[in-house]
This record gives structure tokens, C-alpha cells and sequence, in this order.
């Protein structure tokens, strides 16, 4: 954890430490008044100047004093004590553990010659990076408020219908509802257009399981398909084979189910293009690619029905969350009726299709109205945190999830995978980062490599599967917008001694 004994950081640590260090000449008062304007909780008592003997507290200092010492009596009647302490190269996880073993908030941390070249503070160590946290601002609150003072705290409401309205108008749709998560607007979105038992549906790969599990709620078999290099997302080629293998034997898709990954958009011409062609709508998972464009045009925007999520995780939040969206009127409104159980136009309670409680409650619209103001905001925010990785990490051996020239990608979790090269994997940099107290985790296991849809039917584009080498090698990183640069240069130290060694 000391880091190279060059660097300004450390240097401030080892000024620190000589605040803080007496020695068996220092008299009780000194020591008193250092411990009173260090604030620091515990003194190092070192011989020879250099040499690391235990620490002192002010316990220790009061009892002196309760055993007939005066201010002026030296501290070598201290007794000689063995100091827990910790070695240089000890994790935050470790250093936190032996605390809690214990019962202490303060370590020193000596090199092996014996000196202190720094102390962990439970304080400064006890406090994790996560993956990505929920960045709430002010005006959510206003929009919450409204929501209890009018008792409009139910599903539905004013802040509902103009949720839909606000994200449509964002995203340049016409038509948008609100629902409970992004897999029930996928799920809908199935449903409207005739998914049922004994189709099937292709789908990305490498996603999240969400973007399949709807598939198999509707009866049907899920047919997956490759990324490509160029934006991690599916690939163009692969689904022309998979296409055209499907035309062959007359069974061609009821929906390809395009997902745009960690803020990047997919390659949408040629695989709306390639949907045209052969006849098969085309739903985009935008789920994590809100903000996110595609030659100017806001990611989701391209197919027949386009889905976002709202989860607590996502670049905006409303804790738990989905929006649909599409041009077509007649598919949103059959989708709020489908999400509000399917109720028909009558006095009484009548259904004449099974419906589900899929749609957003009006406190939740909300949070998500105030989120939407700040939606630039938090974009902005997320690429700062992905520059600043790749300039400090630029020479490592890392390799950025690309962002081709006709992308405008939010970076909602900067990806990056670990060149085989440096003879560290990515399960080694995400255990060296835990150990830290630092959130990282693998790219998404690519579906067709679950157990559960192991069964199903996967087309590359011809060559080695791109999904597969991404799991393998890829590495998501911290990238919160509400990180503190500070902690973003934390992980790059983290990162850099793994690779570097």
C-alpha cells in the first residue's frame, strides 16, 4: 500500500509519521501535546531515531501519570510491548481484518528495515469503491414531494405520464411507457409482437440474462448471437449467417433482440438492414445505453420497440425501472394496458386477456423526472472517469472496449479487457482490486455459455467467438459518476502494481 516512496502522496504519509514520532528522551507533556495537535489517536515510539519499538497512546500516556509520573518524566519507563503491525505490501482487506481481530483502528506500516512509512486509519481504509452507485441530485426531490403532497403516491399518476412524455421527447420517440424494470418492457415488447411457444428469437450473446430470460417466459427458444471487434456488440456478420441458416429451413425469428452494452451503441445500420431484409422486427435492448448515440441518433431509437432500465446501478435511476419506447401509438398503448393487468373498458372488473402489474408508480416517475434533468450531467461525468483511465493506464497492456468514429458512448461502465501478455488474468486483477476494497467485475458471461440455455443454438461470424475472449480477458471497472478522482487514481495504482508487478 505505500506505493513508491518518490511520489508526492507518500511523501505526505512519511512527513505524517514524523509528527507522530517520539522516543524514550520525548517527556510525558511533549508526548501529550503531540498526540493533542497530531489528532492522530496514537504516537511511534522508535529507537535509534529510525527503528520502529511499539506504539503509545494516550492510555498509555494517563497511565503513567496515575502511577505518580510527572509531565516532565521521560518515556522510558514505558514497558516494552509487541505492536501489532502491519508490512508494506499488505492489503486494505487484510489491514481491516487484523483491526477487527484486534479490537484497533490504527496500524502501523513498516518496511523491512523496520521504519513506519505510514499509518492506516480504520477510517481511511474502511470505505469500499463500488461498481456503480446511484447518483441522486436535487430536484428529485421536488418531484417526489409533489407526488405525497397531491397523495398521487400510487402506480400511475401526473408524474408517470410525464416521465413517458420528458424520456420520449430526450430520446426523439413519439410514444414511451413507464413500467416496473426493463425486462418487463422487453417481456412486453415479446408480446406485442406475437412471440409465443414454439418461436424463436435471436439475441445477443454477451448480455446480461435479462435481455433472454423474457424469451423463454413467452414459450419460445432463444438463438444467440456473437459481438463483433469493432463495438463489442452483435455482430453483424454473425447474424447473417444466422439469419440466412434460419431462411433455409423456413423458420426464420419472430424478433432479433439487438443489445447495446455499457453505454456503446451496436453497429445499427446493417443489422436494422439485415432485420429489413429477411422480414423480422427488430427490438433494442438499450438497458445500459441510455444517453448514448449512434451517428447523432439517441441508442435505442432504431428498432420497432426500443427498451430502457432504470435499475439502481444505471446511469439514471428511479431504483428499480423501465421505460418502452416507439413511434408506433397503437404498441404503447397496448402495452400500458397489458401492464395495468389488462383491465377492459368497463365498470366493473373484466379481462378478457391475461395482463400483468408491469407499470411504474408515480413516486418512482419522480425520481426519474429529476434524474432525466441531470442525464448530460451524468454522461459527462462517466466519460471524465473513463479518460481518466485510459491516459493514466495507457502503457499497462490494457485494451479499451473500442468506441468506432460513428459512436458517442456514455461509458456507463468503462470495460476493458487484459492482453494475455502480461501474464496477469482478469480473475488475478479482480481479486488484487478486492483485496483493496475496490468493485470490479468480469465482462457478461456470454448466455450461450449459461447452463441454463446451454442447449441453445449460437452463430459466430465465421471465425473464433468474440464473446468468449471478452469474458475471458474483460474487466469492468469502477464508474460512478459520483466518484471522486481521488478514488479513480486509487484503482489506477491498484491496476498499474498488478500488471507492473
Amino acid at each position: 500500500m505505500s506505493g513508491c516512496l518518490q511520489s508526492p502522496k507518500v511523501r505526505k504519509k512519511v512527513n505524517k509519521v514524523r509528527e507522530i514520532t517520539v522516543t524514550r528522551s520525548t517527556t510525558v507533556g511533549e508526548a501529550l501535546a503531540m498526540l493533542d495537535k497530531a489528532a492522530s489517536g496514537l504516537l511511534l515510539l522508535v529507537r535509534d531515531n529510525t527503528t520502529f519499538e511499539r506504539t503509545v497512546t494516550d492510555g498509555d500516556l494517563r497511565r503513567l501519570l496515575l502511577n505518580g509520573k510527572q509531565l516532565d518524566a521521560r518515556l522510558v519507563d514505558l514497558p516494552s510491548i509487541e505492536s501489532i503491525v502491519v508490512h508494506d505490501n499488505v492489503s486494505r482487506r487484510d489491514a481491516l481484518g487484523l483491526m477487527n481481530q484486534h479490537g484497533i483502528n490504527h496500524l502501523p506500516v513498516v518496511d523491512r528495515n523496520g521504519h513506519v512509512v505510514q499509518v492506516l486509519d480504520r477510517r481511511d481504509i474502511d470505505r469500499q469503491i463500488l461498481l456503480s452507485t446511484p447518483h441522486l441530485g436535487d430536484s428529485e426531490q421536488d418531484f417526489v414531494q409533489e407526488a405525497f403532497r397531491t397523495n398521487w403516491i400510487a402506480p400511475l399518476g401526473p408524474n408517470v405520464d410525464a416521465f413517458e412524455r420528458e424520456l420520449a421527447d430526450y430520446v426523439g420517440m413519439t410514444h414511451a411507457a413507464a413500467v416496473s424494470s426493463g425486462t418487463a418492457a422487453i417481456h412486453l415488447a415479446l408480446i406485442l409482437l406475437g412471440v409465443t411457444k414454439g418461436d424463436t428469437v435471436f439475441c445477443s450473446s454477451l448480455t446480461f440474462a435479462a435481455s433472454a430470460n423474457p424469451i423463454v417466459y413467452q414459450g419460445a427458444e432463444p438463438v444467440f448471437i456473437d459481438s463483433d471487434e469493432e463495438s463489442w456488440n452483435m455482430s453483424p456478420m454473425a447474424l447473417e449467417r444466422a439469419l440466412a441458416a434460419a431462411e433455409k429451413v423456413g423458420r426464420l425469428p419472430k424478433a432479433v433482440i439487438v443489445v447495446s452494452l455499457y453505454g456503446q451503441s451496436a453497429n445499427m445500420d446493417p443489422l436494422v438492414a439485415l432485420c429489413e431484409r429477411f422480414g423480422v422486427p427488430l427490438v433494442e435492448d438499450a438497458a445500459e445505453s441510455l444517453g448514448a448515440k449512434y451517428k447523432g441518433r439517441a441508442s435505442g431509437t432504431f428498432g420497432k420497440l426500443g427498451i430502457y432500465s432504470f435499475n439502481g446501478n444505471k446511469i439514471i435511476t428511479t431504483s428499480g425501472g423501465g421505460m418502452l419506447v416507439s413511434d408506433d401509438r397503437e404498441l404503447i398503448e397496448k402495452a400500458k394496458f397489458l401492464a395495468t393487468q389488462a383491465r377492459d373498458p368497463a365498470p366493473h372488473y373484466q379481462h378478457s386477456v391475461i395482463g400483468y402489474n408491469y407499470r411504474m408508480s408515480n413516486i418512482l416517475a419522480g425520481v426519474g423526472r429529476g434524474q432525466l434533468t441531470v442525464l448530460e450531467e451524468r454522461v459527462a461525468a462517466r466519460r471524465a472517469v473513463f479518460d481518466r483511465y485510459r491516459s493514466a493506464l495507457s502503457d499497462v497492456g490494457i485494451n479499451w472496449m473500442p468506441e468506432p468514429e460513428w459512436s458517442f458512448s456514455t461509458h456507463w461502465l468503462t470495460a476493458c479487457t487484459i492482453d494475455p501478455a502480461t501474464g496477469v488474468s482478469s480473475e488475478r486483477l479482480i481479486k488484487a482490486l478486492a483485496a483493496e476494497m475496490i468493485e470490479a467485475r468480469p465482462v457478461w458471461k456470454p448466455m450461450h455459455m449459461q447452463p441454463v440455455f446451454q442447449h441453445c443454438q449460437y452463430f459466430t461470424g465465421g471465425g473464433p467467438s468474440v464473446s468468449d475472449r471478452l469474458f475471458e480477458q474483460g474487466v469492468c471497472l469502477p464508474s460512478g459518476s459520483n466518484m471522486m478522482m481521488a478514488d479513480v487514481d486509487r484503482i489506477i495504482d491498484v491496476i498499474r502494481k498488478t500488471i507492473s508487478g
